[in-house]
């Protein structure tokens, strides 16, 4: 496979250099979720995944390219994504043998740093932004196709490929993952839980496309109901509870002046759900949030574990190691399915502050966009974005991204950083508000609305 494999790098590394930017950031995201992250080309002791290979030659080609990189203005969210990545980094190198982590790392930076400046380097206005949804949301549709009939017919054609992987073999055979009759379906994501978010991921995106004028917005609806049919399809718990999320949110935007009432109302209601069950929230949560039946008491068991152990991993983490806590649910390992404790068990309890960092300075940014532009469409983008950051916390309880997630999840990172540098207020009669060299004093400028 490995030949296979280099074809699809050399394939994909021709589209990001040849077609027009505001496509070549969309055909990187388009080998991602095409091509199976585990197949991977072997050189001596590195593997290295088509989408590094991919991305790598798409950030090569904008730093040789003056125009693009004079665009480009550093921001506050850049500066904390550095700084998470030298935390991760930083710590990973300082808890193993130090050859070993470069390798390792050097892997982690392309899925992550190098998807987050790609991504920053392509969105240099809202035109660009817009032709990148329209075309993520034309990929998507055969592959929630592929969902459905992976669904229905139990036939996983990419399921078998893992044989080949070096370092995620074939675990069983096809037809394990079964709920309700239907086939979990995992596609090239390799797995049925990151098959379903990498849907939702995009879904709002796609939603916002309906402020488009002419057939796109004709379009946004059944394009949107292909990403929900697709992540559906993945007959994952957490996917579900991911999508709900993501539905919910994006109702709120029609009926936003209601946030701050259901916040308190919400409020309320866990102090009451904890006052009257005598039981921590979070047990209560997982309880009844398991949208395909049962409740979650591993996930419950490893918050336990990891609040219980807090001494042991706070500082420097467990170094990579297994932190022992399978036992809590008769398992020989322990499968740490929380993005924050995986960090902290990775990191230490600065890799949590670095991330928390992140996520609420993207928050920060999105909020003062919104409120500084008056263009409807871009709120709706706006709104989109923050919508994906609420939706993959609340994931994030339950499982931790791998495979092409990360890539993805950082692709979004990036879009939110170029973006928020798009918002200005335009005058309905053309007009915006400037300040004078000559003082504080505000004068109105001529410009041409959005």
């Amino acid at each position: 496979m490995q030949s296979t494999t280099l074809a699809v790098a050399i394939l994909g590394s021709i589209l990001v250099l040849s077609l027009h930017s505001r496509y070549a950031l969309a055909a990187y995201i388009g080998t991602l979720l095409w091509y199976p992250e585990y197949l991977r080309v072997s050189i001596s002791t590195i593997d290295i995944s088509v989408g590094r290979i991919v991305v790598t030659v798409l950030l090569l080609r904008y730093l040789c390219d003056k125009r693009i990189m004079g665009k480009f203005v550093w921001s506050r969210l850049d500066t904390w994504v550095a700084l998470n990545m030298a935390v991760y980094v930083g710590m990973y190198c300082a808890t193993h043998p130090f050859g070993a982590a470069v390798e390792n790392q050097g892997g982690f930076v392309m899925d992550t740093w190098f998807a987050y400046m790609a991504a920053r380097l392509t969105m240099t206005d809202k035109r660009t932004l817009v032709y990148f949804i329209k075309t993520i949301s034309i990929i998507l549709v055969p592959l929630a196709m592929l969902g459905v009939f992976e669904s229905i017919t139990h036939w996983q054609p990419f399921y078998p490929s893992q044989r080949f992987s070096i370092s995620q073999p074939l675990a069983g055979e096809m037809g394990d993952y079964r709920r309700w009759g239907f086939a979990q379906a995992v596609g090239p994501l390799g797995h049925f839980i990151m098959f379903g978010a990498c849907f939702v991921m995009f879904l709002p995106l796609i939603w916002s496309l309906r402020r488009e004028p002419g057939h796109w917005k004709q379009l946004a609806y059944p394009l949107s109901a292909m990403a929900c049919i697709g992540a559906i399809s993945s007959f994952a718990s957490c996917s579900w509870v991911m999508l709900f999320t993501m539905i919910f949110c994006l109702v709120m935007e029609r009926y936003r002046h209601w946030i701050r009432k259901m916040a308190i109302l919400l409020l309320l209601l866990l102090m009451l759900t904890k006052l009257t069950s005598n039981r921590p929230l979070y047990h209560v949560l997982a309880d009844y949030g398991n949208l395909t039946g049962g409740s979650w008491w591993d996930r419950v068991a490893l918050i336990d574990s990891a609040i219980a152990d807090f001494g042991k991993w706070w500082l420097t983490g467990y170094g990579g190691k297994d932190p022992g806590w399978g036992a809590a649910v008769w398992a020989e390992h322990t499968d740490v399915n929380n993005q924050f404790i995986l960090i902290g068990v990775n990191c230490g309890i600065l890799g949590i502050i670095a991330l928390c960092g992140v996520l609420l300075v993207a928050f920060r940014c999105l909020s003062d966009s919104y409120k500084k532009t008056n263009d409807h469409q871009l709120k709706s983008i706006y709104w989109a974005l923050g919508s994906v950051l609420v939706s993959t916390i609340v994931v994030w309880q339950g499982v931790s991204f791998f495979g092409q997630m990360p890539s993805i999840f950082y692709t979004v990172l990036g879009i939110i950083g170029s973006s928020v540098g798009f918002a200005k207020y335009v005058n309905p009669n053309g007009y915006r508000v400037v300040k004078t060299h000559n003082g504080p004093v505000l004068a109105l400028q001529q410009i041409r609305t959005i």
